[in-house]
């Protein structure tokens, strides 16, 4: 088999591909990450990762290239990363009591191989306390993640429940991933 290559500099999505036991490498891609206003969330992530693993692939064309990304969605909103600390704290106000759905797209690329899909899952929060969400702000946690919380992290205290794979609020389904590698490839060669 080729090598596969991870077109992110996720430390969450890297760490999960560990899961699967094979060689990898990452390769950080710098897209454009500007959509259509009229897609969708689903259709946000599966552009989002497509665009990613393409980009990967320029380099890595006999590679099996994997691009990721995720969002979060409310009230026909995505929310992506916050700007400053005020978004991050309006994001999880918004979310605040209430279930939104975090959505994750991946590609796998190779040569003129495309594979698309997308998962969804929902996710509940309790009702949140201002102090406890200006003491996760002072973490620094919220800044670098899709809709202002990391599940894996701190922001796993605002979670009352979750419908659907948890791997995929992280930001690689993993098990579908998985799936998906072995039909892409079904007889790797060594």
């Amino acid at each position: 088999m080729h090598p596969v290559i991870l077109a992110s500099s996720s430390p969450r999505r890297k760490e999960l591909l560990q899961f699967l036991q094979i060689p990898f490498t990452t390769v950080n891609t710098n897209v454009d990450e500007s959509v259509a206003s009229h897609l969708d969330p689903e259709q946000v992530v599966r552009e989002l990762a497509l665009r990613k693993a393409k980009a990967a692939a320029v380099d890595f064309p006999d590679s099996c290239v994997i691009g990721s990304d995720t969002v979060v969605a409310i009230d026909n909103e995505i929310l992506g990363k916050p700007v400053d600390r005020n978004d991050a704290f309006r994001m999880l106000k918004l979310l605040s009591g209430r279930t939104h759905c975090v959505y994750t797209g991946v590609a796998l690329v190779q040569n003129d191989r495309i594979t698309v899909f997308a998962e969804q899952t929902h996710v509940t929060f309790w009702d949140l306390q201002e102090e406890e969400l200006k003491t996760y702000l002072d973490s620094g946690e919220p800044f670098d993640k899709a809709g202002s919380y990391g599940i894996q992290g701190y922001g796993s205290l605002f979670v009352k429940k979750i419908d659907g794979d948890y791997f995929t609020v992280v930001g690689l389904p993993i098990s579908r991933l998985a799936r998906e590698l072995k039909a892409f490839n079904p007889n790797p060669v060594e």
